[in-house]
């Protein structure tokens, strides 16, 4: 961290260049648009055209400066051509946030080996090859941040979620390794672990009335999380506020976790 900047300069993304996963929809689009209000220039990147328009759209209207780049992260033979594109609409990318993912909701029985490929390859494999691709134009600037988003499940085991939370344990290990590999280079590597938000990828549970309100008893706060609640983390974590932390995985969970 440089002693010299004013506490206001630490948050400031006014200069960079962030690209979203999964920036159309939940956790990813929040956390375009917190990236955004600092300032940052965010390329979204998902499959649905509709929700990354929309996503650009909202940024639009507070003046924020954000493009859409549409690309089926499962391929990740395609992520070259979506780095070269990216790059091709802001400048170099800074600040990579990794939140597409996938949760099948299978038992044990039901998962087979394409649906346990599809979300290892969309939750473990595409976030540590689009970073790779990515770490020699962060590492030629001497700076960097990369946000894997984790898991409860990286902890804890849940109903329906072994393929799920075998994919976000190994979040967690990637991003320690991925801190010991590029750390050194001026790159810091986090990641997020969400509690409960009501996002897509939730709403079978947010559809259980009972259950959204026992989740909300299991945290310390008391209550379930809201998708404001992402956007401070989502700011230190991508600004030079963070400058020293790396190959940690924070949760955001209103202490779920800590009961």
């Amino acid at each position: 961290m440089n002693a010299s900047l004013p506490s206001e300069s630490l948050f400031s993304l006014s200069t960079k260049v962030a690209l979203v996963t999964g920036g159309g929809s939940g956790i990813g689009r929040q956390m375009a648009l917190s990236l955004a209000k600092a300032g940052a220039s965010v390329v979204l990147t998902a499959r649905r055209e509709n929700m990354l328009m929309q996503t650009v759209q909202t940024i639009s209207e507070f003046k924020g400066s954000s493009a859409f780049l549409t690309a089926d992260l499962s391929k990740t033979a395609s992520i070259p051509g979506l780095v070269e594109k990216a790059q091709k609409l802001f400048g170099s990318v800074d600040i990579l946030v990794n939140a597409a993912g996938v949760n099948l909701r299978e038992s044990a029985e039901e998962i087979t080996p394409d649906s346990w490929e599809q979300t290892l390859s969309i939750n473990l494999k595409t976030p540590f090859f689009l970073a790779q691709s990515l770490v020699p134009q962060m590492r030629k600037k001497g700076w960097g941040k990369i946000i894997n988003i984790s898991s409860l499940q990286s902890k804890r085991a849940f109903k329906n979620g072994l393929a799920y939370g075998a994919s976000k344990g190994g979040v967690d290990q990637m991003t320690r390794a991925m801190a010991e590999a590029w750390s050194k280079d001026g790159i810091c590597c986090n990641a997020i672990a969400p509690g409960f938000f009501p996002t897509e990828m939730t709403s079978p549970v947010y559809e259980d009335h009972q259950l959204v309100e026992h989740n909300a008893t299991q945290t310390a706060i008391g209550r379930n999380g809201e998708l404001r609640d992402l956007e401070g983390i989502t700011v230190f974590l991508a600004s030079s506020a963070s400058d020293y932390i790396t190959g940690q995985t924070i949760f955001v969970d209103g202490g779920f976790t800590a009961k």
